[in-house]
């Protein structure tokens, strides 16, 4: 069954649709992916985020109720992806009190975007506030158009 017939189109289902079409043993040299992988993509598809892009900058930002500033992680690889990641946990339960429903979401998230080549990634500052994480990151001014070279006609 091809979960993206049905309007499943992202990565988790992605990873599952993989690993219910390696797991039939139809063909043996498909190598299912790795826990870590699929944790991944499940962490990545679970993070919802936005991005602007302004005269001066892009800022992604992303939602993050409940999670405390020391929980997320914010870092840049190969000088051209913003990594995102962190984890929300749960309260610890008190004595005598117990959930009647668990649906907030908790556990580890991730969201990787890749940068334009204008970025600035000297220029990076993260804030939350109220539950919102904005990371900016600045552009590189634009290159001053060449001008034009004259050359000098000689008569010969």
């Amino acid at each position: 069954m091809d979960l993206r017939m049905m309007a499943f189109d992202s990565p988790l289902f992605s990873v599952l649709q993989h690993l219910h079409d390696a797991g039939d043993g139809s063909d043996k040299s498909v190598s299912c992916p790795s826990r870590t992988y699929a944790r991944d993509a499940k962490a990545m598809a679970a993070t919802a985020a936005d991005v602007k892009e302004s005269p001066n900058s892009y800022a992604f930002i992303v939602d993050m109720p409940g999670v405390k500033s020391g929980d997320i992680n914010v870092q840049v690889e190969d000088d051209n992806v913003v990594v995102i990641s962190g984890e929300r946990r749960r309260e610890e339960e008190k004595e005598g009190a117990k959930y009647l429903r668990m649906e907030r979401r908790v556990g580890k998230f991730m969201r990787k975007f890749a940068l334009p080549e204008n970025a600035n990634t000297n220029k990076i500052s993260a804030v939350c506030q109220d539950g919102v994480l904005t990371v900016t990151v600045g552009k590189l001014p634009l290159p001053e158009p060449k001008k034009p070279k004259t050359i000098e006609v000689k008569i010969a």
